[in-house]
């Protein structure tokens, strides 16, 4: 059974940092992405930072320069590095996994920032 549990979402003030951490556990074979999305009450879920199958890193404009995606293989551990925050950076964060057959989400972290 697949399991993607996120951690190190918070409060945190405008311009504060936070890592968000995705350990993930069980069989998942043929990925094709990694990534962290975003959703606010009311709105679509958003793409925030990807790594492709072939290990490149996609974002999206709103976080580029601020976010940095990253893993640890032996960890099984996918992490978002999130700098200079801003209030509207405010959302419920969900790691992704997406395989050729499935995907996978977490149960999701909130990220608040406010002062």
């Amino acid at each position: 059974q697949v399991q993607l549990v996120e951690s190190g979402g918070g409060l945190v003030q405008p311009g504060g940092s936070l890592r968000l951490s995705c350990a993930f556990s069980g069989s998942i074979f043929s990925i094709r992405s990694m990534g962290w999305y975003r959703q606010v009450p009311g709105k679509q879920r958003e793409l925030v930072a990807l790594f492709t199958s072939s290990g490149i890193s996609n974002y999206a404009d709103s976080v580029k320069g601020r976010f940095t995606i990253s893993r640890d293989n032996a960890k099984n551990t996918l992490y978002l590095q999130m700098n200079s925050l801003k209030p509207e950076d405010t959302a419920v964060y969900y790691c992704n996994i997406q395989s050729s057959w499935s995907t996978y989400w977490g149960q999701g972290t909130q990220v608040t920032v406010s002062s």
